[in-house]
Parts: C-alpha cells; structure tokens; sequence
C-alpha cells in the first residue's frame, strides 16, 4: 500500500489485526464499486456489441464509460444493454433498504415514450 509519509507514519503504528480489518474492507469496497466498463466486461461484453445495441457510435460508450454524472435514462439503456436489470436502493440510517419501484418505472415510461 502505497501511503504519503503521514500516513504511512501511521499505518506502520497500528495493531496488525486493525491493519488486517481495514485491509479485509477496503477490499470488500473495491469488489462492491464496479465500472460501467467493469459491469460490460463481466458480461463478456465488448464497446462494439454495446454500441450496436445501443445505436451509437463506439466512441459514444467508450465516453459513456467514463462519465461520472448521467441521466438515469442513459445508465438503465447501458445496464440493459449489456444484459442488466437497473435496480436503485435507497439507504437512510438506521432504516432498511428501500428499492425505488416508482422511480425506475418512470425511467421506464420515459424510455418507453422516447423509442
């Protein structure tokens, strides 16, 4: 792991097993946090195949895959593209997870009355 001196500082103080902990999360949270690109190629999927499906210019995914704010509209399109169900969940705290079935239904409609 590669750390500013600070850190490292303090990373080299800590008990092993809080270093192993803190290792053991921030995998978990790498595995969790995936890519649109991530997502294609699990799916065995690549930009062509996508941009076909989607009836854009391959250079239009590759953009696609690297943005960081889209419309939800866009993102159901990819996920569905690449064979997907987009789901979203809501987590407040100290409440349980709350899917928004109304929310990806007016994305659905919105979709729909676009084709």
């Amino acid at each position: 792991m590669t750390k500013g001196k600070i850190l490292q500082s303090i990373w080299d103080n800590l008990p092993d097993e809080r270093k192993q902990r803190i290792q053991a999360r921030a995998e978990e949270l790498e595995t969790e946090y995936l890519t649109l690109q991530e997502l294609r190629k699990a799916a065995g999927l690549t930009q062509a195949e996508i941009s076909r499906s989607l009836r854009m210019p391959q250079s239009n995914v590759s953009r696609l895959e690297r943005e960081s704010d889209m419309l939800l509209s866009t993102l159901r399109n990819y996920i569905d593209a690449i064979g997907g169900n987009l789901t979203i969940v809501v987590e407040l705290p100290n409440q349980p997870p709350v899917r928004l079935n109304t929310l990806s239904d007016l994305v659905s409609h919105e979709v729909d009355s676009k084709t």
